[in-house]
């Protein structure tokens, strides 16, 4: 078993369905690392979901009105994960935050203070949760392979922005961290 909790950030159809303007042109190829990741991990997997909230408040009223598809209740299909995903999935966190570094995901953490992350998207949900989880004193992984951005460029900087944070954030592959 690999040292650490997994967290899959946002593996949602929103993210998946080329046809979304939220899509990630890359979501199979991070899916893809997601599936190699999981077995060495067994139950110390946590699954995020971005949600949009019942009511936009402050600058999120503005973000809102730029994506008014996104207005959906939770349980839309456009929020859940895709299905190769959502059967795996015992810890579900929800958030209507970019980043996913809440008190629930630290609670999952525990005492190891490992947490490595793959999902979507690289220059926007998995940064933000990056970020705030090294600010923790958290030890964070980025499997870059196992993540996807907007597109290339937006996740090819993003992964060199979190690179900048080493020691307390290091970029690596699925391979380097399968035992």
């Amino acid at each position: 078993m690999t040292k650490g909790l997994l967290a899959v950030i946002d593996m949602q159809h929103v993210f998946a369905d080329p046809s979304s303007p939220w899509a990630a042109p890359r979501f199979t190829e991070a899916a893809a690392g997601v599936r190699r990741l999981l077995p060495a991990f067994g139950d110390r997997v946590a699954f995020t979901r971005f949600l949009a909230p019942a009511k936009p408040e402050g600058a999120w009223r503005a973000y809102y009105d730029a994506w008014p598809f996104a207005l959906q209740p939770p349980d839309s299909r456009l929020w859940s994960l895709t299905g190769e995903f959502a059967p795996q999935a015992l810890h579900v966190i929800d958030a209507p935050t970019f980043g996913k570094w809440t008190p629930e995901l630290a609670r999952l953490l525990g005492p190891d203070h490992r947490l490595i992350l793959a999902g979507v998207s690289t220059d926007c949900c998995v940064l933000s949760t990056a970020l705030a989880a090294a600010d923790a004193g958290v030890e964070v992984l980025v499997a870059a392979d196992a993540c996807a951005g907007a597109d290339d460029d937006s996740h090819t900087k993003a992964l060199q922005i979190m690179d900048l944070y080493r020691p307390l954030i290091r970029v690596t592959g699925v391979a380097e961290l399968l035992p």
